[in-house]
């Protein structure tokens, strides 16, 4: 029985593997051996279950989308939905901070230079993937509850979604790369007053909207102290 455990929790525990390499040492370290290696397994099991390194990587990024949708779930449904969707822009920040090299390969950023491209375009690290449309499912369902909210202009939520995802992911990006070293705090002096800018855009006031983003930064803050 011990034996056959070892078998059924193989893909688990090199997927595990591969995401603590990425973690201490960064995509160069993903190579059949070091992964057979860390994960305490043939290489053989990584060529059986997933064919090799570029297969195992499309794991991996399901699992950080898996991880992602399951920290955006922890963000409770309110009265206030600018607020949720700040604290889910707060959520994805630090789960990228948290592993910046496995956000990378889930948004495609290192299987360009990095991993040999794979084909087919479901099995790619992006907006194909049933598990980034899972994570993404949260930001959408906010953005329904805004728009029948009426604070806001009548929109698509999937289009109003999609602008969200792209300002925190261009966000995230440019800190992860240090582009935002000259500020003190670039969460107060960036992201939140863009988050603002975003919402009077979509129609929200402007006073209304600060104050949600600050309604935000203290459910964000709960979910992390509650941890």
């Amino acid at each position: 029985m011990a034996g056959r455990a070892r078998v059924d929790d193989a893909p688990e525990r090199l997927v595990r593997a591969a995401v603590g390499l990425l973690a201490e040492q960064g995509p160069s370290a993903l190579k059949v051996r070091s992964v057979a290696a860390a994960s305490g397994l043939s290489t053989m099991v990584v060529y059986s279950h997933f064919g090799g390194i570029p297969e195992l990587m499309r794991a991996v990024a399901d699992h950080g989308f898996r991880e992602l949708g399951r920290a955006f779930a922890q963000v409770p449904v309110t009265e206030d939905p600018i607020a949720e969707l700040f604290a889910m822009a707060l959520t994805c920040r630090r789960v990228a901070r948290e592993n910046p090299h496995l956000y990378d390969l889930m948004f495609g950023l290192s299987v360009r230079t990095t991993y040999r491209p794979l084909p087919a375009a479901d099995l790619r690290p992006s907006g194909h993937s049933p598990t980034f449309r899972e994570a993404h499912a949260h930001v959408v369902a906010a953005c329904e509850r805004l728009v029948e909210s009426g604070r806001v202009e009548r929109q698509e939520p999937e289009a109003m979604a999609a602008q969200l995802w792209s300002l925190v992911h261009g966000y995230v990006t440019l800190e992860l790369a240090d582009h935002f070293i000259e500020f003190e705090d670039a969460v107060q002096q960036v992201l939140l007053p863009m988050g603002v800018n975003f919402s009077v855009g979509l129609g929200d006031s402007r006073e209304c909207a600060e104050a949600s983003h600050k309604v935000g930064a203290r459910l964000y803050d709960s979910i992390v102290e509650g941890q």
